[in-house]
């Protein structure tokens, strides 16, 4: 088959793939729930659905090239931000088909991008289409709510970094009513100092923190204390950050823990 990628790579398949490697954590769980059996390769970091055994292959940003060239793997599945792309033009210069989804900005954007992986690569399509993506963009299509809220979203500590412009994320919490102190940003994960987050605390253009469990694990004890006197909620990060089979049902959970605040 002749297909291309979500950046306008080819992806030389030869009939449906049947041993694949993921280097994403959200495609992993996506294409073990929709195709079971056809993972043989994940990294270290994919730990949904829980269990999931098939060999390891190290990290995203640096995954152990040898080890998925071990798998035997007749197609590797890259994301454009997660994965870097040396990386992937040395799979691809081994003659190992790559396809790259891309750094989608929103949530439309990121289901269209995994509904079409899907139906291209492995033909789930129409009657065929994942129950869980179908659930997903109808869950996540409704109106976007009046902003009841304006966040700053911190993703890491030491350094601190924040979610900025144009992330999945951000527009995760856009669809709950929760504005980003940084969507306006030139960049997308910037990195201010602490000051200048508790500066936009303190003036009011601010009024919320709110704290993932991933990819930094923030906890009641670890994040909430930069923050004295300010409010903040606690997200699951895989809710927030991973297009997926989480995304259903997602909403209820996210707006609830929002509502802890």
């Amino acid at each position: 088959m002749s297909l291309v990628d979500d950046l306008g790579e080819p992806v030389p398949l030869h009939g449906c793939p049947n041993r694949v490697v993921s280097l994403v954590p959200s495609i992993t769980e996506a294409v073990a729930v929709s195709v079971p059996g056809v993972l043989a390769g994940a990294t270290d970091y994919c730990t949904h659905p829980a269990g999931l055994a098939v060999a390891r292959v190290g990290g995203s940003k640096y995954p152990k090239l040898d080890a998925v060239r071990a798998v035997g793997a007749d197609l590797v599945l890259a994301n454009a931000e997660e994965n870097r792309r040396e990386d992937v033009a040395a799979l691809r210069a081994d003659g190992i088909p790559v396809w790259v989804t891309e750094a989608a900005a929103g949530v439309p954007a990121a289901l269209a991008s995994m509904r079409r992986m899907l139906a291209a690569v492995f033909g789930l399509e129409g009657d065929r289409e994942p129950s869980w993506l179908v659930d997903a963009m109808d869950e996540w299509s409704d109106p976007v709510p009046a902003v009841t809220a304006t966040a700053v979203v911190p993703v890491w500590r030491r350094p601190w970094v924040v979610l900025g412009r144009d992330t999945f994320a951000g527009d995760v919490l856009r669809r709950l009513g929760i504005a980003n102190a940084y969507a306006g940003h030139a960049e997308r994960y910037p990195r201010p100092p602490l000051s200048e987050l508790r500066g936009l605390l303190d003036a009011g253009r601010a009024d919320l923190v709110a704290l993932p469990d991933e990819p930094y694990r923030f906890t009641a004890e670890d994040g909430p204390d930069a923050f004295p006197g300010a409010r903040y909620a606690l997200l699951d990060g895989r809710l927030l950050t991973w297009c997926g089979p989480s995304l259903a049902g997602a909403r209820r959970v996210l707006g609830d823990q929002l509502a802890d605040a």
